[in-house]
């Protein structure tokens, strides 16, 4: 995993949570450790990692996740058996 991955899971798993993280380095983060994302209707993402099924929505108009979907990310991973 590089750095730049690492930060982001490092990121997510802070406390307090970060409001700040984009999207599109939370999905690149879970192509990288194995994730089936595949699209859904309007925003949604549906993501399959270790067993594990969870349906997210993209944030728009911004690029950067609120603090619920983080720990929405957050949750599905730790269930996934990802740690940072």
């Amino acid at each position: 995993m590089q750095r730049k991955h690492q930060r982001t899971l490092e990121g997510i798993f802070t406390k307090p949570t970060s409001p700040n993280i984009n999207w599109s380095d939370i999905e690149i983060l879970l192509r990288v450790l194995g994730a089936e994302i595949s699209e859904g209707s309007g925003s949604r993402t549906r993501v399959k990692l270790n067993g594990v099924r969870a349906v997210f929505h993209r944030p728009h108009p911004q690029k950067e996740t609120d603090k619920g979907a983080v720990n929405s990310v957050k949750r599905f991973l730790e269930n996934a058996g990802v740690k940072p």
